[in-house]
């Protein structure tokens, strides 16, 4: 039997899981950084209001405030929520996992 599978230690972050982790959330700042831009340059908004939407936008909150008006910015819309909540979700989800792992650990 291996020795691995016999050990009753909490599994640790392997070098390739915190890796992982931080490509994940350099995607997820570069997706709201770039989304940040393009209302900024499409809707000529402020970088507030801009960076604002774009969060709302992904999170799946959507107040309606503010609203892109032309279509380029709509299609862009689109295709960044649709990615967008898939990389917050994914990063939601890798997130509660390591800290879930982290408490384990502790417990024992």
């Amino acid at each position: 039997m291996d020795n691995r599978e016999a050990s009753t230690e909490p599994p640790t972050e392997s070098t390739f899981d915190q890796h992982a982790y931080k490509i994940l959330v350099a995607a997820v700042i570069l997706a709201v950084a770039t989304a940040t831009v393009v209302y900024r340059s499409v809707e000529d908004w402020s970088w507030v209001d801009s960076l604002y939407f774009a969060t709302v936008a992904v999170t799946t909150v959507g107040f309606g405030d503010l609203v892109p008006s032309t279509d380029g910015s709509k299609l862009f819309t689109v295709l960044y929520i649709a990615s967008g909540i898939a990389l917050i979700g994914t990063y939601l989800d890798v997130t509660l996992r390591r800290r879930a792992t982290k408490i384990a650990s502790h417990r024992r």
